[in-house]
C-alpha cells in the first residue's frame, strides 16, 4: 500500500524555504537554514497530530528553533555537563575523529583500542599516531562509537550514503489489521529510546494526551539530560534478559497503542523481541523504530549519535568550509536528533489514523537519511537573531530547583502545552500504565 503521507516531511520543509527569517550574528550560525529545518519538523507533527485530533496547530518558528537548543533555563543551579570528559574531536595522523564517550561501554571500548587512560591528552597523543579510517573502524569493532570527517561527496560515494540516498526519509510498511480496533481515550506509548531523538518524540506525544511510559535497563543513565528527556513521562526499568520482566513487558507491550525504540538494528530481535513477534503481541500496534545509519547496507546498525552522524555525512566538514575554522564545526545545535524526533511523531499520528481505518504500520526512520535531507538545502547560510523575552517562559519546579521552562512552539486552540508529570531520574516509577 501507498499514502501520500510517506513524503509529506519534505514537502513541508520544501514549503518553509521561503518564508522570511530575521537575520543576524547570533550563536545559531549554521551553514544551512537551519530555521527552516527546524520549522518543517515541527510542521510535520503539528500538521499530523492536528490531522487526527481533528483541530488546528499553530507554531511558533521562533520557539521551535529555540527548544533545538535547550527548553529549561535553571534559577538557582547549574545544568550538568552534555559531554564526558573524553568525547570530542582530535586530529589523527591524516585528519579528524571524533569519539562518542558519554556512554561508559562505548568510552571503554575506545580507551581500550587506544590502550590510553581517560585522559583527554594522553587520547589526544595517541590518536595522532592513528590514521583515522582505521582507528574508527576498531572502535567501532571494539563496540564503540566513532566517526572520521568526511566531506559530504565521500559520504554520498560511501555504499551506506548510497543507500540511504535511495531510500525515503520515513520507510513504511503497512498491512491489514487482524482484529478490530478498539479506540481508547489515551494513547498509551511504550518509550524504549534513549538521549535525544526517540525521547524528543515521546515528550511531544506527552504534551498532547498520551500516557507515554519510558522503560530503560538496569545501570543506564543519562544524567545531563534528564531535564529534557524526561518530560510528561512515566520511567520505569525493566531488564528484558530476566523471565519475570519480560511477562511485565510483554503485558505492556499488548496493551501500547505506539512503541517507540531506538535500540540497534537487531538488538530486540537478539532479546527474542522482533518485528513479528511484536505484531504477535500486539496486532494493532503502531511500531516506530529509530537507528544512527538505518538497518540496511553496509553500515546497517551501526552505532552512532548526532554529533557522530554529522562528522559522517559532510555536515561539519561543510561547517569547517564555510566559517573558515581549522577543525569541524557541526550544527550550532542537534538538529539531527530533534528534528527526527518530531518527525518520529508525526508518524505515530499518522500511523494512529491509518490504524482507525483497518491498517497497521511499521515505520523506520534513521539520523543519517534525516541528515540527507538537511543536506540538499545547502544553498543558505543561516544566522538566526534569537532573544528570549518575559513571555517566552514559565516557571516550573524540578527536583533539582526552580527553573523557566520555555512555551512549547506549539498551540492547540490557542492554549499553551502544559505536561502533567514532571522530569525526574530514570526507574522511579513502577512499571505501569495510568490508571
Amino acid at each position: 500500500m501507498n499514502y501520500y503521507w510517506d513524503d509529506i516531511a519534505s514537502a513541508v520543509f520544501n514549503e518553509h524555504r521561503d518564508m522570511p527569517e530575521s537575520r543576524g550574528a547570533s550563536e545559531f550560525s549554521a551553514a544551512y537554514p537551519l530555521g527552516d529545518f527546524t520549522a518543517a519538523s515541527f510542521s510535520a507533527a503539528a500538521a499530523s497530530m492536528g490531522y487526527y485530533f481533528n483541530k488546528r496547530p499553530v507554531l511558533n518558528r521562533r520557539l521551535a528553533l529555540l527548544w533545538y537548543s535547550g527548553s529549561l533555563y535553571p534559577k538557582d543551579w547549574k545544568l550538568p555537563d552534555v559531554w564526558d570528559e573524553v568525547a570530542g574531536v582530535y586530529e589523527s595522523k591524516d585528519g579528524f575523529i571524533r569519539l562518542h564517550t558519554n556512554a561508559p561501554n562505548h568510552k571503554t571500548a575506545a580507551l581500550s583500542v587506544l590502550k590510553s587512560s581517560a585522559d583527554k591528552s594522553s587520547v589526544k597523543q595517541k590518536i595522532i599516531k592513528w590514521e583515522g579510517e582505521a582507528l574508527e573502524e576498531a572502535i567501532v569493532s571494539e563496540g564503540g562509537c566513532a566517526a572520521i570527517l568526511r566531506t559530504e561527496s565521500d559520504w554520498l560515494r560511501h555504499p551506506q550514503g548510497k543507500v540511504l540516498s535511495d531510500s525515503p526519509l520515513i520507510k513504511w510498511k503497512y498491512s491489514q489489521s487482524s482484529r478490530p480496533f478498539i479506540s481508547d481515550a489515551r494513547i498509551k506509548v511504550l518509550d524504549l529510546t534513549r538521549v535525544i531523538a526517540g525521547p524528543v518524540s515521546a515528550r511531544f506525544l506527552a504534551a498532547f494526551g498520551a500516557d507515554v511510559l519510558r522503560i530503560d535497563p538496569p545501570n543506564w543513565n543519562e544524567d545531563s539530560i534528564l531535564h529534557e528527556t524526561t518530560l510528561g513521562k512515566t520511567c520505569a526499568g525493566l531488564d528484558l534478559k530476566l523471565a519475570e520482566d519480560r511477562v511485565i513487558f510483554e503485558i505492556l507491550l499488548k496493551e501500547a497503542d505506539v512503541l517507540l525504540h531506538g535500540y540497534r538494528p537487531g538488538a530486540l530481535e537478539n532479546l527474542g523481541y522482533g518485528e513479528e513477534e511484536r505484531r504477535r503481541i500486539n496486532p494493532t500496534l503502531v511500531d516506530v523504530s529509530l537507528s544512527a545509519y538505518g538497518d540496511e547496507g553496509v553500515w546497517g546498525g551501526r552505532r552512532g549519535f548526532d554529533s557522530i552522524v554529522q562528522m559522517s555525512t559532510g555536515i561539519a566538514y561543510r561547517g569547517m568550509k564555510v566559517f573558515g575554522g581549522i577543525e569541524p564545526i557541526p550544527l550550532p545545535v542537534q538538529a539531527l536528533d530533534h528534528s527526527t524526533g518530531y518527525l518520529m511523531a508525526a508518524a505515530v499520528y499518522h500511523g494512529l489514523s491509518l490504524r482507525e481505518k483497518g491498517v497497521v504500520s511499521s515505520v523506520k526512520l534513521s539520523l543519517a537519511r534525516t541528515a540527507i535531507e538537511l543536506m540538499k538545502h545547502k544553498d543558505v547560510v543561516e544566522q538566526n537573531n534569537l532573544e528570549l523575552t518575559k513571555t517566552d517562559c514559565i516557571e516550573e519546579d524540578t527536583p533539582y530547583g526552580k527553573a523557566a521552562r520555555l512555551n512549547f512552539p506549539i498551540t492547540l486552540d490557542e492554549k499553551q502545552v502544559k505536561w502533567t508529570k514532571p522530569i525526574g531520574e530514570l526507574r522511579r516509577h513502577k512499571a505501569a500504565w495510568i490508571t
